[in-house]
Protein backbone atom coordinates (compact mmCIF):
# COMPACT_ATOMS: atom_id res chain seq x y z
CA UNK A 1 0.00 0.00 0.00
CA UNK A 2 1.53 3.91 -1.15
CA UNK A 3 1.36 6.32 1.51
CA UNK A 4 -1.66 7.86 -0.96
CA UNK A 5 -3.75 4.60 -0.74
CA UNK A 6 -3.02 4.68 3.02
CA UNK A 7 -4.10 8.62 3.07
CA UNK A 8 -6.99 7.83 0.89
CA UNK A 9 -8.11 4.17 2.73
CA UNK A 10 -8.61 6.59 5.79
CA UNK A 11 -10.12 9.78 4.09
CA UNK A 12 -12.71 8.03 1.69
CA UNK A 13 -13.93 5.75 4.94
CA UNK A 14 -14.75 9.11 6.57
CA UNK A 15 -16.14 10.80 3.32
CA UNK A 16 -18.61 7.32 2.95
CA UNK A 17 -19.39 7.25 6.25
CA UNK A 18 -21.39 10.63 5.33
CA UNK A 19 -23.04 8.89 2.13
CA UNK A 20 -24.06 5.96 4.20
CA UNK A 21 -25.45 8.44 6.72
CA UNK A 22 -27.14 10.39 4.07
CA UNK A 23 -28.66 6.91 2.65
CA UNK A 24 -29.67 5.87 6.16
CA UNK A 25 -31.83 8.62 6.22
CA UNK A 26 -33.16 8.06 3.36
CA UNK A 27 -34.08 4.85 3.87
CA UNK A 28 -35.63 5.64 6.79
CA UNK A 29 -37.65 8.61 5.61
CA UNK A 30 -38.60 6.49 3.00
CA UNK A 31 -40.04 3.47 5.03
CA UNK A 32 -41.81 6.46 6.96
CA UNK A 33 -43.82 8.18 4.46
CA UNK A 34 -46.84 7.50 5.18
CA UNK A 35 -46.55 8.87 8.61
CA UNK A 36 -44.16 11.52 8.14
CA UNK A 37 -44.26 12.76 4.46
CA UNK A 38 -41.56 13.73 2.67
CA UNK A 39 -42.18 16.73 0.40
CA UNK A 40 -39.22 17.36 -2.02
CA UNK A 41 -37.01 19.96 -0.19
CA UNK A 42 -35.57 17.02 2.29
CA UNK A 43 -34.94 15.04 -0.51
CA UNK A 44 -33.15 18.01 -2.78
CA UNK A 45 -30.74 18.82 -0.01
CA UNK A 46 -30.07 15.55 0.54
CA UNK A 47 -29.25 14.66 -3.53
CA UNK A 48 -27.22 17.94 -3.34
CA UNK A 49 -25.13 17.12 -0.69
CA UNK A 50 -24.27 13.48 -1.62
CA UNK A 51 -22.96 14.93 -5.07
CA UNK A 52 -21.08 17.68 -3.01
CA UNK A 53 -19.46 14.70 -0.94
CA UNK A 54 -18.61 13.17 -4.30
CA UNK A 55 -17.10 16.08 -5.85
CA UNK A 56 -15.10 16.90 -3.18
CA UNK A 57 -13.61 13.39 -2.71
CA UNK A 58 -12.94 13.42 -6.40
CA UNK A 59 -10.98 16.39 -5.90
CA UNK A 60 -9.11 14.80 -2.98
CA UNK A 61 -7.69 12.17 -5.28
CA UNK A 62 -6.70 15.00 -8.20
CA UNK A 63 -4.74 17.51 -5.83
CA UNK A 64 -3.34 14.75 -3.29
CA UNK A 65 -2.06 11.70 -5.04
CA UNK A 66 1.54 13.20 -5.52
CA UNK A 67 1.75 14.47 -2.06
CA UNK A 68 3.74 12.84 0.52
CA UNK A 69 1.63 11.88 3.42
CA UNK A 70 1.88 13.65 6.57
CA UNK A 71 0.13 13.60 9.81
CA UNK A 72 -0.67 17.09 9.01
CA UNK A 73 -2.75 15.61 5.67
CA UNK A 74 -4.07 13.14 8.00
CA UNK A 75 -5.91 15.88 10.09
CA UNK A 76 -6.49 18.08 7.58
CA UNK A 77 -8.69 15.32 6.01
CA UNK A 78 -10.48 14.31 9.25
CA UNK A 79 -11.61 17.98 9.99
CA UNK A 80 -12.76 18.07 6.55
CA UNK A 81 -14.35 14.77 6.86
CA UNK A 82 -16.07 15.12 9.73
CA UNK A 83 -17.42 18.59 8.89
CA UNK A 84 -19.04 16.83 5.86
CA UNK A 85 -20.16 13.97 8.69
CA UNK A 86 -21.96 15.93 10.88
CA UNK A 87 -23.67 18.22 7.85
CA UNK A 88 -25.01 15.17 6.31
CA UNK A 89 -26.43 13.52 9.88
CA UNK A 90 -28.52 17.05 10.19
CA UNK A 91 -30.42 16.31 6.70
CA UNK A 92 -32.53 13.70 7.95
CA UNK A 93 -34.21 13.61 11.21
CA UNK A 94 -33.00 10.90 14.12
CA UNK A 95 -35.63 7.97 14.29
CA UNK A 96 -35.80 9.53 18.10
CA UNK A 97 -36.79 13.12 16.76
CA UNK A 98 -40.51 14.22 17.35
CA UNK A 99 -42.34 12.61 13.84
CA UNK A 100 -43.25 15.37 11.92
CA UNK A 101 -43.04 16.57 8.38
CA UNK A 102 -40.05 16.44 6.72
CA UNK A 103 -40.17 20.21 5.80
CA UNK A 104 -40.97 21.13 8.98
CA UNK A 105 -36.82 19.45 9.48
CA UNK A 106 -35.75 21.07 6.52
CA UNK A 107 -36.31 24.49 8.01
CA UNK A 108 -34.96 23.89 11.03
CA UNK A 109 -31.64 22.24 9.74
CA UNK A 110 -30.56 23.72 6.09
CA UNK A 111 -28.76 26.84 6.90
CA UNK A 112 -26.23 24.45 9.68
CA UNK A 113 -26.19 21.90 6.67
CA UNK A 114 -25.17 24.25 4.11
CA UNK A 115 -22.75 26.39 6.06
CA UNK A 116 -20.85 23.51 7.39
CA UNK A 117 -20.71 22.17 3.35
CA UNK A 118 -19.45 26.18 2.83
CA UNK A 119 -17.08 25.83 5.94
CA UNK A 120 -15.50 22.57 4.18
CA UNK A 121 -15.28 23.52 0.85
CA UNK A 122 -13.41 26.74 1.49
CA UNK A 123 -10.90 24.70 3.57
CA UNK A 124 -10.75 21.95 1.05
CA UNK A 125 -9.88 24.50 -1.18
CA UNK A 126 -7.39 26.30 0.71
CA UNK A 127 -5.68 23.08 0.70
CA UNK A 128 -5.83 22.83 -2.59
CA UNK A 129 -4.96 25.89 -3.59
CA UNK A 130 -1.59 25.53 -1.89
CA UNK A 131 -0.74 22.09 -3.35
CA UNK A 132 -1.06 23.64 -6.62
CA UNK A 133 0.65 26.99 -6.43
CA UNK A 134 4.12 25.20 -6.49
CA UNK A 135 2.65 23.39 -9.63
CA UNK A 136 3.05 24.27 -13.16
CA UNK A 137 0.44 26.53 -13.63
CA UNK A 138 -0.29 26.36 -10.11
CA UNK A 139 -1.46 30.66 -10.40
CA UNK A 140 -4.01 29.77 -12.94
CA UNK A 141 -5.21 26.47 -11.27
CA UNK A 142 -5.61 29.09 -7.74
CA UNK A 143 -7.73 31.32 -10.05
CA UNK A 144 -9.83 28.71 -11.33
CA UNK A 145 -10.44 27.31 -7.58
CA UNK A 146 -11.09 30.79 -6.52
CA UNK A 147 -13.35 31.05 -9.45
CA UNK A 148 -15.06 28.21 -8.79
CA UNK A 149 -15.43 28.57 -4.68
CA UNK A 150 -16.98 32.23 -5.62
CA UNK A 151 -19.83 30.77 -7.33
CA UNK A 152 -20.24 28.23 -4.59
CA UNK A 153 -20.41 30.35 -1.57
CA UNK A 154 -22.89 32.73 -3.71
CA UNK A 155 -25.49 30.14 -4.36
CA UNK A 156 -25.03 27.85 -1.63
CA UNK A 157 -24.90 30.88 0.95
CA UNK A 158 -27.94 31.97 -0.84
CA UNK A 159 -29.79 28.86 -0.51
CA UNK A 160 -28.86 28.88 3.08
CA UNK A 161 -30.56 32.20 4.04
CA UNK A 162 -33.49 32.10 1.75
CA UNK A 163 -36.71 31.61 3.64
CA UNK A 164 -38.06 31.33 -0.38
CA UNK A 165 -38.63 27.78 -1.31
CA UNK A 166 -38.42 28.72 -5.55
CA UNK A 167 -34.94 30.32 -4.51
CA UNK A 168 -34.11 27.20 -2.59
CA UNK A 169 -34.89 25.17 -5.50
CA UNK A 170 -33.00 27.23 -8.03
CA UNK A 171 -30.00 27.65 -6.36
CA UNK A 172 -29.68 24.18 -4.88
CA UNK A 173 -30.82 23.11 -8.09
CA UNK A 174 -28.75 25.12 -10.42
CA UNK A 175 -25.67 23.76 -8.53
CA UNK A 176 -27.07 19.79 -8.42
CA UNK A 177 -27.48 20.45 -12.26
CA UNK A 178 -23.79 21.95 -12.60
CA UNK A 179 -22.64 18.79 -10.80
CA UNK A 180 -24.82 16.42 -12.53
CA UNK A 181 -23.54 18.09 -15.86
CA UNK A 182 -19.89 17.77 -14.91
CA UNK A 183 -20.34 13.93 -14.22
CA UNK A 184 -22.08 13.56 -17.89
CA UNK A 185 -19.14 14.89 -19.63
CA UNK A 186 -16.77 13.36 -17.46
CA UNK A 187 -17.86 9.88 -18.23
CA UNK A 188 -18.07 11.15 -22.38
CA UNK A 189 -14.59 12.21 -22.11
CA UNK A 190 -12.65 10.92 -19.58
CA UNK A 191 -9.74 12.55 -18.42
CA UNK A 192 -6.20 10.66 -19.43
CA UNK A 193 -4.72 8.53 -17.38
Amino acid sequence: MSPFEFFFSFYGLLLGLSVAVLATGAARAFKHRRTRPVGWLTPLLAVFVALDISTFWEAAWVNYRNLPVSYGLLVGGLVVAVVYFIAAALVFPDDSDAPAPLDDHFWANRRATLLLLILANLLGVAGQMAVNLTRENGAGLATAYAINMGIYVVLIGCAAWTRRRWLFALTIGAHTLLYLYIAVVSILRPPPV
